[in-house]
């Protein structure tokens, strides 16, 4: 099938073209029709399957032809996301494809002047891509300015209920028309998701590619089993290899993130770091370095497990545990992208096994231990740093707490955005086998404020 086939706008088609696409994913392929039809859609399908362009492609198409036919309304879409990264991808890939067409579209997110980002919108936009925090911030007292909101996208839904987000949602959606066309896209779909989608959905097309909760078949699956003073050795050692030629590492805190990429450059592998310590321009800068093959190594936490979208990733290695199955999933759906072949590695030590076997379990595959060739596993630990302030503090190489919470240095939501019912029930369970939503997320994420209070602004807070 091309893409002439479903029935899109032929500026956008002129776009892809350029973009160098020619044929559809299978989600663009099921979500494009029944969007273009004015259905409401739950998306389901893994990341990197092109879920972005099965909703940006179908309603830029909806705008081109209403505006043809003399329809000049303003800011037509709201496209809601869970991080600021995430915003500024949909940004870019909304960008690309709108390129010949006379659209005007705007981004808000936290970290940066709210002043701007007010002036877009009375500047009449026509897309708008957020953040709930900030959105929140700014919609009050302008709700005019969304009076004409057509099509409500909720990008990452999964995301936003594990991260709190679901009241600020709830707030936003208040104040936009009941008359419109509301899209679910996700990677998961919990059986909170599934309430929700009765409060903001009107008999919804279910589209879901791929079983739930599984990785892309195209990544293949690896387990190194590794005492935990061997982890960075081991890293070292396995990113000699050429093949391990654009690498994103993840780890459990921003600290240790800091400590392993110092590492990795005392071997000479250009390194660059991801997390909440680092600004917005850092982050970006980070990002586009990682894009341009400036630096080998992207070494984050799990502020970049949605926000990332690079082509070409070759490995991704969980260097500590993932805390919880989706964090898993959604780890190593960064490599594997665009039917390329990824691989994802995962240190595991003797405290991670009962984790692992219960991952397995929730992805219906064992996962293949492998052996490093030409590395000892036998070495014996150095003595203790008194300058490591993280593995001190933690009591050990891993702490008492295991994978089942969050310790000091962990990324935690910004404010105090509640807990979702999801997450309440995993922790009441303890470590049943079962994940543990200890309630990290990204701290690039923009929590909502309380009504009537102004934020306080020190400290470098992220909003």
């Amino acid at each position: 099938m091309s893409f002439r086939t479903l029935h899109l706008d032929s500026n956008i088609l002129k776009a892809i073209t350029e973009a160098g696409y020619t044929e559809p994913t299978p989600i663009q392929t099921a979500a494009i029709p029944p969007i273009l039809e004015g259905k409401d859609l739950i998306g389901i399908a893994q990341t990197g399957t092109g879920k972005t362009a099965a909703f940006v492609l179908p309603l830029l198409s909806k705008m081109a032809a209403a505006r043809r036919e003399g329809d000049s309304a303003r800011m037509q879409v709201l496209i809601v996301a869970p991080t600021r990264e995430l915003v500024v991808q949909i940004d870019e890939n909304v960008r690309a494809y709108a390129r010949h067409l006379p659209f005007k579209i705007a981004k808000i997110y936290g970290g940066v002047s709210e002043r701007a980002q007010i002036k877009a919108l009375t500047d009449q936009v026509d897309i708008v891509i957020a953040t709930p925090g900030r959105l929140l911030d700014i919609i009050r007292g302008r709700e005019k300015a969304f009076a004409g909101i057509q099509y409500l996208v909720l990008d990452e839904a999964d995301r936003m209920l594990d991260m709190g987000f679901i009241p600020a949602i709830r707030q936003i959606v208040k104040l936009l028309p009941r008359q419109r066309q509301t899209l679910f896209f996700s990677a998961t779909l919990s059986r909170d998701i599934e309430k929700l989608t009765q409060e903001f959905l009107q008999a919804p097309t279910i589209v879901e590619i791929g079983r739930r909760s599984n990785p892309a078949e195209t990544v293949a699956q690896f387990v190194y089993e590794v005492p935990h003073h061997l982890k960075s050795p081991l890293l070292t050692h396995l990113m000699k290899d050429d093949l391990f030629r654009m690498v994103l590492v993840f780890t459990r805190t921003k600290h240790g993130a800091d400590r392993i990429a110092k590492q990795l450059e005392k071997s000479g592998i250009t390194t660059a770091t991801l997390h909440s310590n680092r600004s917005q321009n850092q982050r970006l800068r980070a990002l586009q370095d990682f894009k341009d093959g400036k630096v080998i190594a992207l070494v984050a936490t799990d502020i970049a497990a949605r926000g990332i979208d690079v082509d070409g990733i070759s490995h991704v290695v969980n260097y500590d545990f993932p805390p919880h199955h989706e964090d898993y999933v959604h780890r190593i759906g960064r490599t594997g992208r665009a039917q390329a072949i990824g691989e994802a590695i995962s240190f595991v030590t003797s405290e991670d096994h009962g984790s692992l076997r219960a991952l397995e379990r929730f992805i219906g595959r064992g996962i293949v231990r492998k052996k490093a060739e030409g590395f000892d596993m036998g070495a014996k630990a150095p003595p203790r740093d008194p300058n490591d302030q993280e593995r001190n503090f933690r009591g050990g190489p891993r702490g008492s707490r295991g994978a089942q919470g969050p310790r000091s240095g962990t990324d935690r939501p910004a404010g105090n955005a509640p807990r979702s019912s999801s997450q309440r029930s995993s922790s009441a369970q303890g470590s049943t086998g079962r994940s543990f939503r200890s309630g990290m997320s990204p701290a690039s994420a923009e929590a909502p404020k309380k009504p009537g209070r102004r934020p306080f602004m020190g400290f470098g807070r992220n909003r």
